[in-house]
């Protein structure tokens, strides 16, 4: 028996005072696999993470978990989801690495249970996978942007989840911490298994570390593998976002075109 795609969109739409935000969207996404969600401004992106997520409800459509409806999906620790840091975090918060990562064993523990050395060891375990154990101990604030990233990935990880849906991660971090961001996810991707969602502007990163690429504009104009995603042209990718989109791959030292 095969495994069911970890995620199923079937022709979801959605819409917000009137507007179609989303119109007929069809896709799924393969366990194991690392989506890069691309699109211009105002494309729907979020709207559909916030569907994904059961933040909003789709107007027609469904949206399958792990081969259960959605509506009806309780195992939410199977979901690990990190925002944009720049928009929902205050740095001045004054808790250490340690504490902001437990709090993603909530949905485990409950909100008011102590936690024991094996959960202690977990919130470790997580640190260590983004490469943070000797910040373990510092205050979240003292941290870089690219840093807290780390850690917000980390609070996502230590609930030990299937799918990990990252929403434009890179918003504040500094063009030379970029590339070693997404060697962080293709790693946790190639060696954890964890299928990975990242919304994202930059078509570079897409077409190096991703396995797969959904091209959304309000309809899905493109899904299949990045190998196909790469042999687009320039004009096919613009013709998508509705403006000229040059596509740059990324190298070690510039951190890649954002469009």
């Amino acid at each position: 028996m095969n495994t069911p795609d970890i995620i199923e969109i079937d022709h979801l739409s959605f819409q917000y005072d009137g507007v179609n935000v989303l119109e007929d969207i069809s896709f799924s996404i393969p366990k194991g696999a690392f989506l890069g969600l691309v699109g211009p401004n105002g494309s729907g992106k979020s709207t559909l993470i916030k569907c994904l997520l059961g933040l909003q409800k789709p107007s027609q459509g469904a949206i399958r978990l792990f081969g259960k409806d959605q509506r009806r999906f309780k195992e939410r620790s199977k979901i690990g989801y990190v925002s944009q840091k720049a928009n929902s975090f205050n740095s001045g918060f004054p808790a250490t690495v340690f504490e902001v990562v437990s709090t993603g064993l909530t949905s485990k523990l409950g909100l008011f249970r102590f936690m024991n050395a094996s959960h202690k060891q977990k919130v470790k375990e997580a640190v260590e996978a983004v490469g943070m154990s000797e910040f373990l101990n510092r205050n979240i604030g003292e941290l870089s942007g690219g840093q807290q990233q780390r850690i917000f990935i980390a609070r996502a990880l230590v609930s030990e989840p299937e799918l990990l849906i990252l929403d434009e991660p890179t918003v504040g971090v500094d063009a030379q911490n970029v590339y070693t961001f997404y060697e962080l996810l293709e790693k946790l991707n190639k060696e954890k298994g964890i299928t990975l969602v990242l919304v994202t502007h930059d078509i570079g990163t897409v077409s190096e570390k991703v396995t797969h690429v959904a091209c959304l504009n309000k309809f899905l104009h493109f899904h299949g593998n990045a190998k196909e995603f790469e042999q687009l042209c320039e004009h096919d990718v613009s013709m998508f976002y509705g403006h000229n989109v040059h596509v740059l791959t990324h190298d070690h030292h510039h951190g890649g075109q954002h469009v």
